[in-house]
Parts: C-alpha cells; sequence; structure tokens
C-alpha cells in the first residue's frame, strides 16, 4: 500500500510547480517529477522558487527526472501539457500504487484518457485556471489566484476529492464539484479567446476588447459543441452569457476584461510557448474534441492561423484577427 498523504506532482511547470511550491510549504510531503533535466537539477540545488512582485521565497523539495522517480505513486497531480499526456501515461500507470490515484491538473478533456490507462476508479477531474509562468530554471512566476476545483468524473464529491481539496487550500480558494465537466468545456469556450490573442503581440485583455465580435462568436461556437452540458461559471467570466443567442455579452466582457487587466500575466501561456519557449502548444489536443462533436468553421480557421504562426509560416499579428472578423 502506499502513503496517500503523500503527492508526486508530475509535470513541475506553471501549474505543477505553483502548487508543489504551496503545498510543500504548507508541509505536507511533496515531490516533483519533470521531463526537464534543468529544471530538475535546479530544483534540487537551490530549491523550487515562486517570484512575486513583493519578492522571491523558496522551498526545498525532493525533484526527479522520469528515469530517476521512486518507483511508487500515491497521489498523483499530473499537470504536463495535454500533448504529453499518452506519452506519460504508458510510464506513470506502472507506478502508480493500487490505492494511489491520478488527479489531471491540466487544460483540456484528458480524463476519458488517464482512465483508459489506470483506470476510472483511480482517476480525478479538476479545472485550474492559474496565471503562471516558468520564467527559468527552478523559478515558476506566481500569477496570482485563480479557480481550482476538483471533482470526481462521475459527478460525485468524494472522500479523496474533499481531502486533496483541504490539502490545496495551502494555495488558495480550491474547492470542491460535482460538475468538473462543466468547468472544463467552460474554459474551453474562455480559452477560445485566449488562444485568439497568442495570433499577435498584444496584451490578452486589449486584443479581446478590441475584437469582440470575434471573440464572442468564437466561444459560441464551442459552447454549441457542448450540448446539453451545464456550464459553470469562474473567476470573471460567465459562460451563460456567449451561449449562443443569449443576452448580457458586452456587459460579461466589460467585466472580462477588467479583471484580465488586473492580473500581472498579460500574455497567455500560448503566446509564450510560441514568441518566448518556442515550442509547440497544446490547444490544438484542447479542441480536437470539440472539432469531433460539431461544426465549428471559425475555431477551425484560427486554429490554421494558429499553426501557421507557431510553426513560423506566418508572423505574429493582429491582423490575423482581423481577417477572421471579416469572416463573420
Amino acid at each position: 500500500m502506499s502513503d496517500l498523504r503523500s503527492y508526486t506532482v508530475v509535470g513541475g511547470g506553471a501549474i505543477g510547480g505553483t502548487l508543489a511550491f504551496h503545498l510543500a510549504r504548507a508541509g505536507h510531503p511533496v515531490s516533483i517529477v519533470d521531463a526537464d533535466p534543468a529544471h530538475v537539477a535546479a530544483i534540487a540545488d537551490r530549491g523550487l522558487t515562486l517570484r512575486r512582485p513583493d519578492g522571491d521565497e523558496t522551498v526545498e523539495l525532493p525533484a526527479f527526472t522520469p528515469e530517476a522517480a521512486p518507483p511508487v505513486f500515491g497521489r498523483v497531480l499530473l499537470a504536463v501539457k495535454a500533448q504529453a499526456t499518452e506519452t506519460v501515461l504508458p510510464w506513470l500507470t506502472p507506478r502508480l500504487a493500487p490505492d494511489g490515484f491520478v488527479v489531471s491538473l491540466q487544460n483540456g478533456l484528458n480524463e476519458a484518457l488517464i482512465a483508459s490507462h489506470v483506470g476510472p476508479e483511480r482517476t480525478v477531474g479538476a479545472f485550474v485556471n492559474l496565471f503562471a509562468d516558468v520564467v527559468e530554471p527552478g523559478v515558476v512566476r506566481d500569477g496570482g489566484l485563480g479557480a481550482l476545483v476538483v471533482g470526481e468524473p462521475d459527478g460525485r464529491i468524494s472522500d479523496r476529492v474533499e481531502e486533496v481539496v483541504a490539502d490545496l487550500q495551502a494555495w488558495g480558494p480550491a474547492k470542491a464539484t460535482a460538475n468538473v465537466e462543466g468547468y472544463l468545456w467552460a474554459k474551453l469556450g474562455f480559452g477560445a479567446m485566449l488562444t485568439t490573442t497568442a495570433l499577435a503581440d498584444a496584451p490578452m485583455a486589449d486584443l479581446i476588447d478590441r475584437h469582440r465580435p470575434l471573440m464572442h462568436a468564437l466561444t459560441a461556437e464551442v459552447f454549441a459543441a457542448a450540448g446539453d452540458r451545464v456550464l459553470e461559471p469562474f473567476d470573471r467570466f460567465d459562460p451563460a452569457a456567449y451561449l449562443p443567442g443569449a443576452p448580457g455579452r458586452e456587459a460579461a466582457t466589460d467585466r472580462l476584461v477588467a479583471w484580465l487587466r488586473t492580473q500581472p500575466k498579460d500574455r497567455s501561456g500560448i503566446w509564450r510557448d510560441i514568441a518566448v519557449r518556442h515550442r509547440p502548444v497544446e490547444v490544438h489536443h484542447h479542441y480536437a474534441p470539440v472539432l469531433a462533436a460539431a461544426e465549428v468553421p471559425l475555431l477551425r480557421a484560427m486554429l490554421t492561423r494558429l499553426r501557421d504562426v507557431e510553426t513560423g509560416a506566418a508572423p505574429m499579428s493582429e491582423d490575423h484577427l482581423t481577417e477572421l472578423e471579416r469572416a463573420l
């Protein structure tokens, strides 16, 4: 049997690193497994640092590359990029204790894939909306508090969900939910806006504000594909206002833009992956279920342009948003 009070964070980047920092600082046993040897070496040598506007704070915790990781895991907080999920699961599954479980702290809809490897009884869903970044090996820049909810994919709020939520209070206002799928689909709508802003080198809030018809149409397309799922609001995003034909979009966007302007991180992680880290973005995996579920021509056109920007076939430019808007 495993020590179920011990956490292994698989993927110690922006989300995983932020939560690992707070769990460790609160005294919870936690370790990080990450594929970046420089990040792992920095944490092992100097600790994990959280960078805030008022200064840095560092905690010590074990960190491993996958090859050097312990042989048995109890509670796993999975925070790898969505496109890495299928690759990491064959490595993770034989290490997961029979009484262990995996909490998917990822973007997109990954729970079914995780359950197909580790079993539905060892799969827990979660929704997270944190604006953080890895700025150098061993250093995560705090993006401020956001939303974090945990729930069983079948709609239960189990004892283990309540325990994980209680532990994650070390970070901030984590909560349990009976509708984790509703949060994940709501974020796909919000994420369509943020993804679109990565086509240009400008603050997210400004681009959403200047291109409201495009943002509204994209989000409505995603939510039409959600079918009869009940979409959950989070932070300052109200999905009900963006349902096809719903009233109140302008007021909802006013609130969303005003909130985004308060965030220390003004560009999306997608933008950062392209412009700074020069690595593939994960959103094509996020939206594969949406593309398969419904006709979403505007979303498809936006993702095609993003692929061009990501591969260097086209430059970052606000002209992409203008051209997409002309098709409305």
